[in-house]
């Protein structure tokens, strides 16, 4: 069983300090969820920093982070050392972004799985940085077709930042217009299944249901009312998505408990 997990840390120095009432950090979190695979969004920390924290995890560390000083970076941690490690989309624009990292982690009956983190930008209609992220999902569907043709398992994991549906918004209706459930930008993730034939492995497994949601502001009672967003994702090709057995958000107990805004999502592989 491979079981692979991908929470934004919103910043993982702050995750990685428990802070009064919470009882475990991401550090606690990761020892104890026992991942062969994680992939973390938002770090924002120096790569020297990003290795002090995971030094003594076990895990071996890809990693990207950004030229804008305390923004983005994104990074697969796993057990197997990776083959290969690529770091950006193929898009030369995006090459500083840290939004996008590649491992070609190696399975136990010689197979390749090439793990994606990426973390899409959150750019507010009409802005430069929302034809950024309309540039950078289109990116997207080129780099998955390319990975799918190569023959290894894939999946492009992490926070998207696009709902996908109606069930994937807990007030949807508020949100139609708005940056995050454009039709725009949700029919790139109808390419991903319509076009290019990968599994959202989280929705295949839940059912037509609404949520389970993944990410919640942290202003007002949106966490304990679970007003949430589905925008953290495990994307994978159609025979990886058949091996998928169970999917869990590991929702923080309690506001007070949460380590971060978004919450890790878990899926364990029969391979």
């Amino acid at each position: 069983m491979l079981r692979l997990a991908t929470i934004n840390v919103n910043g993982i120095r702050a995750a990685h300090h428990k802070t009064r009432g919470q009882t475990l950090g991401f550090s606690e979190w990761l020892a104890e969820r026992d991942c062969d695979v994680v992939t973390l969004q938002e770090v924002r920390a120096p790569d020297e920093v990003v290795r002090e924290i995971v030094a003594e995890s076990g895990y071996h560390l890809a990693h990207t982070e950004s030229a804008a000083k305390g923004r983005s970076g994104v990074a697969v941690l796993s057990r197997a050392e990776p083959k290969d490690v690529r770091l950006g989309c193929g898009d030369p624009y995006f090459d500083d972004s840290g939004r996008w990292v590649e491992a070609d982690v190696p399975l136990p009956d010689g197979s390749l799985l090439t793990v994606v983190s990426t973390y899409v930008h959150s750019g507010g209609v009409g802005t430069p940085q929302h034809d950024d992220k309309i540039r950078f999902l289109g990116q997207m569907i080129t780099r998955m077709r390319d990975i799918g043709a190569s023959g290894a398992h894939g999946i492009v994991t992490g926070d998207l930042n696009v709902g996908h549906t109606e069930n994937d918004i807990k007030n949807w209706k508020g949100n139609l217009g708005k940056a995050g459930f454009l039709p725009e930008e949700r029919a790139y993730l109808d390419r991903v299944v319509d076009e290019l034939g990968w599994v959202d492995v989280h929705r295949a497994l839940s059912g037509d249901v609404p949520g389970p949601y993944t990410w919640w502001s942290m202003r007002g009672q949106a966490f304990d009312t679970d007003t949430g967003w589905r925008i953290d994702y495990q994307l994978a090709t159609p025979a990886l998505a058949a091996a998928a057995r169970t999917a869990t958000v590991d929702r923080a107990p309690s506001w007070a408990e949460r380590w971060s805004d978004h919450a890790p999502l878990v899926v364990d592989y029969d391979l």
